[in-house]
């Protein structure tokens, strides 16, 4: 089976167009006529998870980030992007993403399985764009509401259990019960208004400045949980699109800790 029928497969899910106008989603090394091995899905490219999936038989990696953001001048492997490029063409691995328009849909969405994992209900797109059809099903960030209200250190205990964090961010508590949740999976800064606007009594995201968590002014309690333990369950989402649909090659998700931020 060649790689084009997996990249149409998932572009059909979440469709390029949908992605922001900075992304760069879509086949970033190799050949669309690449016959498929076997599949290694991940949140990040690195020098590591490249030969992980030498490793273990893998042509193909699937990732939420795209390797390469903005041109390069020179690959000569100084940076682990560059040798992430060389390491992937000397062992015949193609690399494809699926970012912000995997972001940007309601169905199969990053911020939809932010959602289940919370167990959220009457759930939204905190910020459809407008521009597109179906209207409200495509845009940014996901708002729900909890099957019963917790209060705030409840819900901050909730939150920890259900998404596997070792701790979080968070702005002052109001002393209000938690109903309303916002989500944004990785940057999701810009979309506090919308929250706001939307009544969400907290808004779960990550990559916050120390001054931004000002602009909770107290309407709202800002809950950073790190870009990466945001976007984990991104894989185990992948991994369930394409073993569902496929059986003629082995997908493995990796077992590659790539995020950068260590916790001591």
């Amino acid at each position: 089976m060649q790689l084009k029928e997996l990249t149409d497969y998932l572009e059909g899910i979440a469709p390029l167009q949908y992605q922001e106008s900075y992304d760069n989603a879509g086949l970033i090394v190799g050949s669309h006529e690449t016959e498929i091995k076997g599949v290694l899905i991940s949140l990040d490219t690195t020098p590591e998870v490249i030969k992980e999936a030498v490793e273990i038989g893998a042509n193909v990696v699937v990732a939420h980030h795209p390797i390469i953001f903005s041109g390069l001048k020179k690959i000569n492997g100084k940076t682990y992007i560059e040798k992430t490029i060389i390491d992937a063409i000397q062992n015949n691995i193609a690399i494809y993403a699926i970012h912000t328009n995997l972001d940007n849909i309601y169905v199969n969405g990053v911020n939809a399985k932010i959602a289940e994992k919370l167990g959220l209900a009457e759930t939204k797109i905190l910020a459809p764009k407008l521009d597109v059809d179906p209207s409200g099903n495509v845009g940014s960030g996901m708002i729900g509401q909890l099957e019963k209200p917790l209060s705030e250190i409840d819900f901050l205990d909730y939150l920890k259990d259900k998404m596997r964090l070792k701790v979080v961010k968070h702005t002052t508590k109001l002393s209000k019960t938690v109903r309303t949740v916002a989500v944004c999976g990785g940057s999701g800064g810009f979309l506090l208004p919308n929250a706001i606007a939307a009544g969400a009594d907290v808004f779960i995201t990550a990559d916050y400045k120390y001054h931004e968590f000002f602009d909770a002014n107290g309407q709202i309690v800002i809950i950073d949980i790190g870009h990466y333990e945001s976007e984990r369950y991104t894989i185990d989402l992948l991994y369930k699109l394409i073993t569902e649909k496929f059986s003629n090659f082995a997908a493995h998700s990796t077992n590659v800790d790539t995020n950068p931020i260590k916790y001591h």
